[in-house]
Parts: C-alpha cells; sequence; structure tokens
C-alpha cells in the first residue's frame, strides 16, 4: 500500500518526481525517512530503465523525470556505472530527528 504523505495524488506524484529528478541530478537529498522509502523504489525503476538503454525506455523516463538534462546523465553516466548490479542503486541512512516538528529525518543517496 502506497503512502499518501498527507497530499493529493497530483501534489504528491509532482513532488515524488521531482525529488526523483533532484537525486538523479545531485546523487543524495536529505528528507524525511518516510519520502525517502516511496521515493526509492522510483528512482531503482529509472536507473534500471537506464540500464535497458532502449528509446522506449528512455522515452519511460522522460515521462516522469522533470528535466531533460538529467535523463541524459541517467543514460550516459549513471546507469553504465551500475551495470554489474542488480538492483540496490540507493541507500538510506538516518540523521535523526528534524529540530522544528522532530520529523525522523534520513539521507538518501545513490550507492557508489
Amino acid at each position: 500500500m502506497p503512502r499518501k504523505l498527507g497530499r493529493t495524488t497530483d501534489h504528491r506524484m509532482a513532488m515524488l518526481r521531482a525529488m526523483v529528478t533532484f537525486l538523479l541530478e545531485n546523487g543524495r537529498i536529505e528528507t524525511t525517512v518516510t519520502r525517502a522509502k516511496e521515493v526509492r523504489p522510483l528512482v531503482e525503476k529509472m536507473i534500471t530503465l537506464g540500464k535497458k538503454g532502449t528509446l522506449a525506455a528512455r522515452r519511460q523516463v522522460m515521462a516522469f523525470v522533470t528535466k531533460e538534462t538529467v535523463v541524459v546523465k541517467l543514460f550516459d553516466e549513471i546507469a553504465p556505472s551500475y551495470n554489474e548490479r542488480n538492483g540496490g542503486y540507493t541507500r538510506i541512512i538516518k540523521t535523526g530527528p528534524r529540530r522544528g516538528d522532530a520529523a525522523e529525518m534520513a539521507i538518501i543517496e545513490l550507492v557508489k
């Protein structure tokens, strides 16, 4: 059962797309643990599509990732570096509670 994260479907999907794009662009993001757990399978799926390298896969990624430059980076740099790896492209590291509302924070990053 996917988490709703207290948002409407459109808002939630927009947020997750932005987070996936940002993670692929920068290699790591800091967010709440629940958001990180929601972003992880989406990022793994994008990298798996990047490993396929077909036009159809590129179009599927283009439909989800919001920046064209990130798609190019995914297919040219990120995906080829995971050729020997079957999944497990990301890691979630818990960093403790956030100061304002004590939400459990985490860093999600691409495994080198």
